[in-house]
């Protein structure tokens, strides 16, 4: 009975010890509040936190990622799009995201949601997906100007997926081969023009040098007669009909 007397004190000491023993992971701090007010930020380590007097809020330092959902949203050239994205953030600042704002992670997260459409609401389609980069980098460096008040600081932000309706997408596909033939018919129309200005080129020195006009009568009939054929037609050249004329009028 004696024994019982003297042991249910010292487990209630051993108790309140224990309870009061707070071990913090290398990527951990605790914020410290002594009768409601801050007191320090400590850890990592083992660390004391008297019961009932101190209480102490877990803080982990790590990179935080959060998909940001779905988000629809009507770009500047008024086109409905499904726009979804990843948030990497830390808290570098234990005591601000714990005093400064309720629950910094629903905070954060929200915020990212908003500033996701009102950056894209004011690009165009094409901007959109041709410039991803750079729209990456202005709601990076939107929420991080924001969430710096929080100890909040945004490392990254990620624009995963733009996703839009079948009949945007068909009429995206039009534009597209409209532009493909649209630069095939100019290509076709350069190359004739370089082909024009050659053989304009070509006509000016066979007219300057008329044994280059014989030359290439000679190729033109070694081409045709390498070919499979059953019947050629050998083109005459006016200078041989000419020379037929004069031979009869000398006669």
């Amino acid at each position: 009975m004696y024994l019982l007397e003297y042991l249910t004190p010292a487990i209630l000491v051993l108790a309140v010890i224990i309870s009061a023993i707070r071990i913090l992971r290398e990527y951990e701090r605790g914020v410290i509040f002594f009768l409601g007010r801050f007191q320090a930020v400590k850890g990592p380590g083992l660390i004391i936190v008297i019961p009932f007097i101190q209480k102490m809020e877990r803080v982990d330092l790590r990179v935080i990622t959060y998909d940001i959902p779905t988000q629809d949203l009507i770009s500047r050239d008024n086109v409905t799009v499904h726009v979804s994205a990843v948030l990497y953030f830390r808290v570098v600042d234990p005591e601000r995201a714990i005093i400064q704002v309720e629950q910094f992670f629903v905070a954060t997260s929200e915020l990212a949601q908003t500033t996701l459409r009102s950056v894209l609401g004011q690009h165009d389609l094409d901007e959109m997906l041709s410039q991803r980069e750079r729209l990456n980098a202005d709601i990076q460096n939107i929420l991080d100007e924001q969430t710096a008040s929080w100890g909040i600081k945004v490392t990254n932000v990620e624009i995963k997926h733009i996703d839009l309706n079948e009949s945007m997408i068909r009429a995206i596909a039009k534009q597209a081969e409209a532009e493909r033939e649209r630069r095939a018919k100019v290509i076709h129309a350069e190359g004739e023009l370089q082909a024009s200005k050659k053989l304009l080129e070509a006509a000016e020195v066979m007219s300057k040098n008329p044994q280059t006009l014989q030359l290439r009568y000679l190729q033109t009939l070694n081409d045709i007669s390498s070919e499979n054929a059953t019947t050629i037609v050998f083109p005459l050249p006016m200078e041989v009909l000419k020379s037929f004329t004069d031979l009869k009028i000398a006669e």
